[in-house]
């Protein structure tokens, strides 16, 4: 029995599920292109899943194995593989809309075995006492810490496996029955080739082991280098999530503080739990009809950074240039998005999709909806973030700021936080605030109330 090892959000070798599977078996990675040909020809993402596969495919060589790459739908590619006698796919869990579709129709060509190595738990496997799913973090956290054991971390070790006869060498692009070689290059599907500059996982891991006992306090402010940096890794699987909580295990027989980040990696959990227990919340409001205003030009000013508000601008700057947003920041942002300008969470949800190198369907949805107090669990509506006071607690000397808006450098950071200054001051290449914050604040509990 011949079985397709579908690597996907799993790009390693080491603690892999895929490599667990015994038999005779044909490593694959999908270039698909329902995906790609919606996404910009320097998309980061792009880059750094191609550099990705590559290492992946020189490991599963080291191990006697091999990765085939193919370019095309992932319909193509299964119908294809099935005319060579392959039977039987397997591939990580993933619960966004378009990965449900894709994998139900797969399994409609060949046997779809749905492997959970992208969490610790199980979809159905935390639930409330009458089987319903947990609407609320905290119970979920601890309901999880109670079912919590050893088994959850558990090492996968390499099984006995046969490669397939394959000619894995070259990138195929499936057209009906045909094939055509191409040589393993970005150009050949389409991209430009660009070099993503990540700390590679494990020394991302070994670095944060100082960051650890300072992590509840340090990790919100925005100049200090106190996160992770894995967010990336656990998105694509380059490092895996039991790996790091084994980590987090021996930290923790050492004495250091490990529960304040071992929480933020059990919300990682809970929102691709409820994406998947209610999909609808990837399109859909949960509770609330907050009002909106389909204002292009606030948009505008939004996503180029000209909104006037210096902590706004300066995560958006963040974000365009490196494709990655501090998590204090995304609030602020997202806060300011829905509630200063009016504007609907999914259009912030989709910019971020565009950009965002770690963009994870739930994760982005699921704090899109938190922020504009529309989701599960959600902020309460009425709080609404003050971007001055944000960047007075956790950008002081406005660091964060000058950094992405270097035309701010000249200004005394104080005045940076103050809003009465930037309205009553012109400053070279840089607009005054697109609204008060109290005008904006009182603008939107007013809307909000006629909507109610």
């Amino acid at each position: 029995m011949k079985k397709v090892l579908w690597f996907r959000r799993d790009l390693r070798v080491d603690d892999s599920m895929l490599l667990s599977v015994e038999g005779e078996v044909l490593p694959i990675f999908i270039f698909d292109t329902h995906i790609l040909n919606s996404l910009p020809k320097t998309d980061r993402r792009v880059a750094f899943i191609f550099e990705q596969v590559l290492s992946l495919k020189a490991k599963l060589k080291a191990l006697g194995l091999d990765l085939a790459l193919f370019y095309g739908t992932p319909l193509e590619v299964f119908s294809y593989l099935k005319t060579l006698g392959f039977s039987d796919v397997y591939a990580s869990v993933d619960y966004d809309a378009y990965a449900k579709e894709r994998d139900e129709k797969v399994g409609a060509i060949l046997r779809f075995h749905a492997l959970n190595d992208s969490y610790l738990f199980e979809p159905t496997e935390v639930l409330k006492k009458d089987g319903t799913p947990y609407l609320v973090f905290t119970p979920f956290y601890k309901a999880c810490q109670q079912l919590y054991t050893q088994f959850h971390v558990l090492k996968y070790t390499k099984a006995t496996q046969r490669l397939c006869e394959f000619d894995c060498s070259a990138l195929w692009h499936i057209e009906k029955e045909s094939k055509t070689a191409l040589h393993v290059k970005m150009e050949n599907i389409g991209f430009i080739p660009l070099h993503v500059k990540l700390l590679e996982p494990h020394k991302a891991l070994e670095a944060f082991t100082c960051k650890l006992d300072a992590y509840a306090h340090d990790r919100d402010f925005l100049a200090c280098d106190a996160t992770s940096h894995l967010s990336v890794h656990l998105r694509f699987g380059t490092i895996g999530i039991r790996e790091v909580v084994r980590y987090l295990v021996a930290l923790k027989k050492q004495g250091h503080t490990t529960e304040p980040f071992f929480r933020q990696l059990i919300f990682r959990e809970f929102y691709a739990y409820l994406l998947y227990h209610f999909p609808h919340l990837a399109w859909k409001n949960y509770k609330y009809t907050p009002p909106y205003e389909e204002n292009q030009e606030s948009y505008e000013r939004f996503i180029t950074a000209q909104t006037g508000y210096p902590l706004v601008d300066a995560a958006v700057r963040e974000l365009l240039e490196t494709g990655l947003m501090h998590n204090r920041a995304r609030m602020v942002v997202g806060s300011f998005f829905t509630k200063h300008l009016l504007l609907p969470w999914q259009r912030g949800e989709a910019f971020f999709a565009e950009h965002l190198l770690d963009y994870d369907a739930s994760a982005n949805i699921l704090s899109w909806q938190w922020c504009a107090g529309t989701g599960i669990d959600p902020q309460p509506y009425f709080r609404i973030f003050n971007p001055y006071a944000q960047s007075l607690k956790f950008d002081k000397e406005a660091l964060y700021i000058k950094r992405f808006l270097p035309q701010l450098r000249d200004i005394p950071s104080s005045l940076l936080h103050k809003e009465s200054y930037l309205l009553s001051h012109n400053i070279p290449h840089y607009p005054k605030p697109i609204i008060q914050h109290e005008k904006a604040r009182k603008r939107f509990l007013n809307a909000f109330a006629h909507t109610t």
